[in-house]
């Protein structure tokens, strides 16, 4: 049964606090910082072709997050959409959150022209693959200097 409390949004400017407050509890190897955080969630935000949307139980109450991009490929023959996050606060996990926040992303992937909606994640292939997505590749990624 639908939770009919929770309402799916596109992010505004102001859910920054609440989304910081979610992005500190994502179990992550970085370490994110608010001065940074703000410059890229203001423009992330604003962004043509992303899209950050917030779960809230009720007004003010954001329980989750969802970032992601649509971007041109050769090998898709068009866009794809790739969600970088997905974090739900853990008091509101196994209440349809991240489900619906995921059928959000597909829909705007949709109409986006999206080939496909693909995701890396660590600890939550169960989740994915009981929403239809299959386990298609290895993820890699290379920490560099500069950061």
């Amino acid at each position: 049964m639908p939770d009919l409390s929770m309402t799916i949004r596109l992010a505004a400017t102001t859910d920054a606090d609440d989304v910081w407050r979610l992005v500190q509890d994502f179990a992550s190897t970085s370490r994110p910082e608010r001065e940074s955080f703000d410059l890229t969630f203001r423009s992330l935000v604003e962004a043509p072709h992303t899209l950050v949307l917030v779960a809230e139980h009720s007004p003010g109450s954001v329980v989750g997050y969802l970032l992601a991009h649509s971007r041109a490929t050769f090998l898709a023959n068009g866009p794809v959409a790739w969600v970088e996050e997905v974090m739900v606060a853990e008091l509101a996990r196994r209440q349809g959150v991240g489900q619906a926040l995921m059928f959000e992303v597909e829909a705007w992937a949709e109409s986006q022209g999206a080939a496909n909606v693909s995701l890396a994640s660590r600890r939550a292939s169960d989740f994915y693959l009981a929403l239809g997505y299959a386990d298609a590749a290895t993820f890699f990624k290379k920490h560099l200097n500069s950061r």
